[in-house]
């Protein structure tokens, strides 16, 4: 069965590009590298990494990187891009729910929902960062982002629905407050011109969760804090009005 975040990367990869979501790469990749030290030695991973705008922004800052993702047409515009970039990263197709690496990187970047949260089961979401764990050695660091729950919880969930579809392409949004999950029907363009129309499903978590499932996960030490586009920082603490979690996970030994 084809999944909906299949379809609508099947064709998207230059559409993509021109979301606002997507136009906070620097800063974010500034806070990257704060995190790093600035140590250009160390491998970093890029999951679910799309177009691949973090690893060409890391590549072009001399980091070696790696970048993966389970839709190849995602990956042919990354592939475009690092070569008008003139950067070399190493793309690959693969999916982020299966074990891919171990013990090779000093860091892993999973930002804008890179997989995780977009599976359909919790226990894919889970697989995710027990991967992501398994491919970093003790003390990488995971960097990802996640949809906090406590959003639409602290707005109320009608009121966030309304303000949902009034601001997006979005239809027909329901909230589950059973599964804090987070279905509509979003039509979209590709980049043939296109149109098409999936059923999504996206999955919101409480801190307290993401906390547990990176602990889980192998990793020792967690911080959340408000993820803010293009300014991604630890000043930032989380509120209920940030839409999304900034984590900054250490693996363990």
């Amino acid at each position: 069965m084809t999944q909906w975040y299949e379809t609508l990367f099947a064709n998207y990869g230059k559409t993509y590009d021109t979301e606002p979501f997507t136009q906070g790469t620097v800063g974010e990749v500034d806070f990257v590298e704060r995190e790093l030290g600035g140590d250009r030695a160390k491998r970093i991973l890029d999951i679910g990494c799309g177009t691949g705008r973090h690893a060409i922004e890391l590549a072009g800052r001399g980091y070696q990187v790696t970048g993966f993702d389970l839709s190849e047409a995602q990956l042919r515009r990354a592939r475009e891009k690092a070569d008008e970039a003139g950067v070399a990263v190493d793309f690959q197709r693969r999916d982020a729910t299966q074990p891919h690496f171990e013990r090779e990187f000093d860091a892993a970047v999973m930002f804008c929902e890179g997989g995780f949260s977009l599976m359909e089961t919790d226990e894919k979401n889970h697989a995710i960062l027990r991967h992501a764990g398994a491919a970093l050695r003790p003390g990488g660091k995971l960097m990802l982002t996640a949809l906090n729950a406590l959003f639409p919880l602290f707005h109320s969930v009608k009121d966030f629905l309304d303000a949902a579809a009034s601001k997006s392409a979005l239809d027909k949004i329901t909230f589950d407050l059973m599964t804090f999950r987070e279905g509509a029907e979003l039509t979209f363009v590709d980049d043939a011109g296109q149109s098409h129309t999936v059923e999504t499903n996206e999955r919101y978590y409480t801190p307290c969760e993401l906390r547990w499932l990176l602990e889980t996960a192998g990793f020792a030490k967690v911080d959340i804090f408000g993820s803010h586009l293009g300014e991604f920082s630890r000043e930032h603490e989380l509120t209920p009005n940030d839409f999304e979690m900034l984590a900054v996970a250490v693996k363990g030994e």
